[in-house]
């Protein structure tokens, strides 16, 4: 009898598991896994796998297919390095702020322009292309951050104008936000999602 019981109390555990896991997938496990990395180690991503996520990108809808959007990866360490030369000229205090700066980019060795067009119609696009390339850098164990400051910079700083000339952004477009992508020198912990946002009608 007391067998029978053992056996009837693992079989409920197992139950209990396999309904706790039902959504348990490698798709599902790399949401959930994705942090915003803000530390990376000095070592530039791969080619193979820079395409791997910017073929993921551009495989993400968009309205009517008409994929609104442009984007450059910057594999070029000189290109980023020039233009963070130019932010620390123009953000002395900041730089200091920080011992470990070495980019205005939060130290990424590579990153990814997204550009769309300028009237902002197809902006939600852009972002659903950015999402899907930053979920392919998680699956690849790559981290990724989205960051605007530097392209409000880069915007707005003459000197830094030959940053976005390289970009070779099509007529009529903007650059939108900038991705930080390499590999994390950092595990953030995951932060509160607040689930009563979700109403269910």
């Amino acid at each position: 009898m007391k067998r029978l019981f053992l056996c009837l109390l693992a079989t409920l555990s197992v139950l209990s598991i396999a309904a706790q896991n039902e959504f348990d997938n490698e798709v599902m496990n790399t949401i959930m896994a994705r942090r915003s990395v803000r530390k990376y180690l000095d070592k530039p991503v791969e080619h193979n796998k820079l395409e791997a996520v910017a073929n993921a990108g551009i495989n993400a809808p968009s309205a009517r297919n008409w994929q609104y959007w442009a984007v450059r990866i910057i594999e070029d360490e000189k290109l980023i390095n020039d233009v963070s030369e130019v932010y620390k000229q123009a953000n002395p205090d900041a730089v200091s702020r920080d011992p470990n700066f070495k980019n205005m980019f939060r130290n990424a060795p590579n990153l990814i322009c997204v550009c769309a067009p300028k009237d902002g119609g197809f902006d939600l696009d852009a972002g659903l292309l950015g999402e899907n390339m930053m979920l392919a850098a998680q699956s690849l164990g790559l981290g990724t951050c989205i960051q605007t400051g530097p392209v409000r910079f880069l915007l707005s700083n003459e000197k830094a104008k030959f940053f976005l000339d390289r970009l070779d952004i099509p007529e009529g477009y903007k650059l939108l936000y900038v991705i930080a992508i390499g590999y994390p020198d950092e595990t953030p912990d995951a932060k509160p999602r607040d689930a009563s946002k979700v109403k269910f009608i």
